[in-house]
């Protein structure tokens, strides 16, 4: 199954390492330097307007700013799972 992270932009559940929220992920000295490690060295596809970045996804196949909460990417990673098991 796949989970839209916005903009037309669809990756497969199983290829998802992590979904992290900017504004706490901001909040851990680690999580900070971690992120703007990754923004400066890889490379990162913006899917987000400037400024509207909300969370931050780490798959196996790229890293991702996505204008969407982690909240929301959750619910809906967990309403696909409802779907697949039925």
């Amino acid at each position: 199954m796949f989970l839209h992270l916005g903009s037309n932009i669809m990756v497969s559940k199983d290829r998802i390492i992590a979904i992290l929220d900017l504004e706490t992920a901001g909040n851990s000295q680690i999580s900070r330097n971690f992120i703007n490690h990754i923004l400066k060295n890889k490379k990162v596809q913006n899917i987000a307007e400037e400024g509207k970045e909300k969370s931050f996804i780490i798959a196996d196949t790229g890293y991702f700013l996505s204008p969407i909460s982690s909240s929301t990417l959750l619910k809906r990673s967990l309403s696909n799972m409802e779907i697949e098991t039925t």
